[in-house]
């Protein structure tokens, strides 16, 4: 959401912005709207005076016995133009509100202009891709070799894109997750977070996900959502309130269950786990200062980078370009995780600074130790990270000719010391 007072002042930046989004310009209509709206204001802040001086005035006649009747003629006149005004005001301030809201963040300045993925810009590399004497199979094929991923019986219960993980397969998903949080929580300092995985309009529309996205999202008969990630929940723990300023940074994880419905994703990869409709994700949100936010970027894509040097997996770290940036997102850097199987880097991780966007649409401030006036929070959300992708990265990293997995050292100890995941049935198991 916007400042409408920043607006005002310069509303050749807020053009630019939307112009580097692939946008036509709007502040002339939006001011416009916003003129009209003030100037319905200070008519009825006239008529508000109006109406107090008629209402002293008839007291005042009554008790000079003078004629009264045309000055409570006047105040029942005022009272009805006020109720139209007011209609007006309200119509006029939604139609302002819809408008804002419809629009995505303005990309910081450091963003590289582009309409896709095709423009976006690599950061960094990290770790040596690896060599194999064979010829790597993808995640699916190592799973359903091992009989401990199973697509046919997830559609019997539940259709298209989703899976059964079993044995092995379902305690390495489990393993990934409490590896992540422990990181995360004992090493980065983020507090651990168990939210709600149903949430109201307010909290999507208080991230960026309402009204714009709905169709990408599940909704209950209840009038719920069924979350697209933890940022959600975990950003609006602060919606409405005001923060002092020495609270600030705030840093939660959490590990949830996440669900898409994947509109426009017809086609894409329909094999496998790569793009489903429910998958597990370990999220982080930083509530920052403003000063501090661009740092608080840096440090939780350090955050998000540590997952996967860990597991020691290879990855590239690429900055999104305007066209391919979030609704919300005034810069995001995508870490990418190579999949020998699929012989390319696929995303695993998001990590975006917001700004002050998603705070003033959840209305959340801090009070400045010094100065006057509250201002509102910078808000920053990531991936750390897609667990489902995480397991897609193990298997197809770490498979062995004979088609068994190697377990990354580091979960290990989350695995009751297992080092090697074999088919069921084998004669290793």
């Amino acid at each position: 959401m916007y400042d409408l007072k920043s607006l005002r002042e310069n509303p050749e930046a807020f053009d630019q912005g939307l112009v580097k989004r692939g946008l036509a310009p709007q502040s002339h209509a939006i001011l416009e709207k916003d003129a009209q709206r003030r100037q319905v204001q200070t008519t009825l802040q006239d008529s508000r005076n109006r109406r107090n001086e008629a209402s002293k005035r008839i007291g005042k006649a009554k008790s000079q016995g003078e004629d009264a009747q045309p000055l409570i003629d006047e105040v029942a006149s005022l009272k009805e133009r006020m109720k139209q005004l007011e209609e007006e005001e309200r119509v006029l301030g939604a139609a302002l509100e819809e408008q804002l809201a419809s629009l995505p963040n303005a990309p910081a300045e450091d963003v590289p202009e582009g309409a896709d993925e095709k423009d976006n810009q690599e950061e960094r590399q990290i770790g040596q891709l690896p060599d194999f004497d064979f010829e790597p199979k993808e995640h699916f094929d190592i799973g359903e070799k091992l009989r401990l991923m199973d697509f046919e019986r997830a559609a019997k219960l539940s259709g298209a894109r989703f899976v059964v993980l079993t044995g092995a397969l379902a305690r390495l998903e489990r393993a990934l997750a409490q590896f992540m949080l422990d990181l995360h929580t004992n090493a980065f300092g983020y507090t651990e977070v168990s939210p709600p995985v149903l949430v109201k309009d307010e909290a999507l529309f208080g991230t960026g996900q309402l009204p714009k996205f709905s169709e990408d999202l599940f909704r209950t008969t209840a009038s719920h959502w069924l979350i697209p990630t933890a940022e959600v929940p975990l950003t609006n723990l602060v919606a409405g309130e005001i923060l002092a300023e020495e609270e600030l940074p705030l840093r939660f994880t959490a590990y949830t269950h996440c669900f898409r419905s994947e509109a426009g994703s017809a086609g894409r990869d329909t094999r496998g786990m790569l793009r489903q409709h429910q998958f597990g994700k370990v999220e982080l949100v930083s509530i920052t200062h403003p000063e501090a936010s661009d740092q608080e970027h840096e440090r939780m894509t350090h955050c998000a980078e540590t997952v996967l040097q860990r597991l020691e997996l290879p990855y590239r770290v690429v900055k999104l370009c305007t066209g391919d940036m979030g609704f919300s997102a005034r810069r995001t850097y995508d870490l990418e995780v190579w999949l020998p199987g699929q012989k390319m880097y696929r995303e695993i991780s998001s990590c975006s600074t917001c700004g002050a966007f998603q705070a003033r649409r959840m209305r959340t401030r801090f009070r400045p130790k010094e100065g006057k006036g509250n201002q509102p929070v910078h808000t920053l959300n990531g991936s750390g990270i897609a667990v489902g992708r995480a397991l897609i990265a193990v298997l197809e990293n770490y498979q062995q000719k004979d088609g068994s997995v190697t377990i990354p050292e580091v979960l290990r100890p989350y695995m009751g010391g297992l080092e090697t995941i074999q088919a069921i049935g084998s004669a290793h198991e």
